[in-house]
Formats: structure tokens, C-alpha cells, sequence
């Protein structure tokens, strides 16, 4: 009868933490996009900048395809930096 609960319990506590995952999954997947189409759409960017933004990117992607929560987490993070770079980088164009 423990065997069961326990089994249970970690059945339960597996299916309530895929939905977060394939969440955060989905937010690297975003963020990845959005520097793809910034960087198709950007009229004025540094070859440093580009350079930076371009190994950040391949480490993000290297990052979410070791396929666990770590990695994606990472990938996110990774994409998240990239994307402020961009808009710090666009913000200076408008001035």
C-alpha cells in the first residue's frame, strides 16, 4: 500500500511539473525568435554586436538541446541577455 501512495505521489508531482517545463521550453523557443527577427530587421548593427549576439544565440541553442530543465533554463537566460543587447542597441539608433 505505501509502494502504491509513494508511486503515486511521484506520478502526480512528474505530470504537475511537465506543463512548467514545456512553459519555459516554449519562452526559449520565443526568445530565440525574437532575436531571429531583430536581427533580419535591425538597419544599423556593429559587426561586434552581431558577432556577440550570433555566439549567444549558438550557446542558447546548444544549451536547449541537452533537453533538461537546466538547459533550458540557461537558454532562456542566454536569450534574454541577447535580447536586451538588441534593445539596447536599437534604443541608441532612435537618439
Amino acid at each position: 500500500m505505501k509502494h502504491t501512495a509513494f508511486a503515486g505521489l511521484f506520478i502526480s508531482a512528474a505530470l504537475l511539473a511537465s506543463p512548467v517545463f514545456a512553459a519555459e521550453t516554449t519562452l526559449c523557443d520565443t526568445n530565440l525568435q525574437k532575436i531571429d527577427n531583430n536581427m533580419t530587421t535591425a538597419q544599423q548593427m556593429s559587426e561586434g554586436l552581431k558577432t556577440d549576439v550570433t555566439a549567444t544565440v549558438s550557446q542558447a541553442k546548444a544549451e536547449q538541446a541537452k533537453g533538461t530543465k537546466e538547459g533550458v533554463e540557461n537558454c532562456i537566460s542566454l536569450t534574454t541577455q541577447a535580447l536586451q543587447k538588441l534593445q539596447n542597441n536599437n534604443k541608441g539608433d532612435q537618439q
